[in-house]
């Protein structure tokens, strides 16, 4: 186990849960990879039964609010914790990580029929939660574009729209789901809402489970027919979804930046294990300098991302979000692993070509990591058209 930055300085109980969440990983998830990287009921009875273990131990939902089991308040202090369960790919599903997010989202924008409805039994572990924004052909990042639309009738909302992309499509109970509330004379920021979907909704319908990068994903593709669902289903405020989408966002991309750099760390460790896994000392990698290089550019890249994170999550907790820090720490933790995962490949050589390959799958997620939750270039554009004054008129990283 790679030793816990200790210029971060968690308070105790968040470095004594990333210990044990380090153990569970290597004890129990990794050892099980193989089997949890196949597709079909095996591998899904497994990972219910390792979510099912780190909820005796105590391990589950660690992010989750305090008022629903969390343990852990300030996402600064998380950060150590997330990079134990980053470590594996199947962190977000065994430690229920992939809904902290939502978790939030209902305490925070939730009424009481919702929290009662949707929040409870997901704390439970009766109900898994699915987000839709995209929708094919368009682009998330336009929010203008957005053409799913829900009518307000008789106290109940009525949907209309098509989906893609959507998170947790192949087992979700209920959907959070961006849509159109008011006519295009309407400004944008006040033009779209979020609505909570139940999946057994009539009209609600799973039109195909989508591949990415050739390998079967939990995201596919929803349609929407004439989908009624209560007006008490409604997020926040009617006209408030950018505003949701964005609070939804920060959250999500440091979230998913620590998982990010948690993988990176495994992929630096592998490398460390490969340079010293030769009996010849006078052809050991670890004698080359090309090899040197690969490892020192992971583990700057590494320490640079974890601490913009850092900075990042600060901000959150203040509850005041820098979306500056926060976009430059999730390109650093996206790059952070994309520049590891392709120096492991490296070291490893023809071993990491198979699909079925730990280090093709890490080479899988490091490529969409480019992508989710606003593709680079989107997120520079954003940066670029803000920082200049930012700069000049405050110190937004400090």
């Amino acid at each position: 186990m790679h030793s816990f930055n200790r210029k971060l300085n968690p308070p105790e109980i968040a470095r004594s849960l990333a210990i044990q969440v380090n153990t569970f990983v290597d004890q129990l998830i990794i050892p099980n990879e193989p089997l949890l990287a196949q597709e079909g009921d095996l591998s899904l009875r497994l990972q219910f039964d390792l979510a099912n273990k780190a909820r005796l131990v105590g391990l589950y939902g660690l992010y989750y609010p305090l008022s629903q089991g969390g343990k852990i308040t300030s996402l600064e202090d998380y950060l150590v914790v997330a990079e134990q369960a980053g470590r594996t790919e199947f962190a977000q599903t065994i430690f229920g990580n992939h809904m902290a997010l939502d978790a939030h989202m209902l305490v925070k924008y939730g009424n009481d029929p919702v929290c009662q409805q949707f929040l409870q039994p997901m704390i439970n572990g009766n109900a898994i939660p699915g987000y839709s924004i995209t929708e094919p052909g368009q682009n998330r990042s336009i929010p203008s574009l957005i053409k799913a639309s829900a009518r307000l009738s008789n106290g109940k909302w009525h949907i209309n729209g098509r989906k893609w992309f959507v998170s947790n499509t192949d087992r979700a109970t209920f959907m959070t789901i961006l849509v159109r509330t008011a006519g295009e004379d309407v400004p944008i920021d006040k033009a779209l809402s979020m609505i909570i979907v139940p999946t057994n909704t009539p009209g609600f319908k799973i039109e195909r489970q989508l591949t990415v990068m050739g390998h079967s994903s939990s995201q596919g593709e929803i349609s929407l027919n004439e989908v009624q669902v209560p007006e008490q289903n409604l997020l926040g405020t009617c006209g408030s979804g950018i505003q949701l989408v964005k609070n939804r966002l920060n959250l999500d991309r440091l979230l998913s930046a620590m998982n990010w750099v948690g993988l990176a760390q495994r992929c630096l460790d592998l490398m460390a294990a490969q340079t010293n896994s030769l009996s010849d000392t006078a052809n050991r990698l670890a004698s080359k300098q090309r090899i040197h290089r690969h490892i020192l550019n992971a583990y700057q890249e590494i320490l640079s991302a974890r601490e913009l994170i850092r900075i990042a999550a600060k901000s959150i907790d203040a509850q005041n979000p820098n979306t500056i820090a926060i976009n430059v720490a999730k390109m650093a933790a996206s790059r952070a692993l994309c520049i590891a995962s392709d120096s492991v490949m490296q070291l490893y050589d023809t071993e990491g070509f198979s699909d079925e390959s730990l280090l093709f799958r890490i080479d899988r997620i490091a490529r969409t990591s480019r992508i989710l939750d606003d593709n680079d270039e989107t997120l520079m554009s954003s940066i670029e058209r803000r920082t200049i004054n930012v700069i000049y008129n405050e110190a937004p990283f400090l």
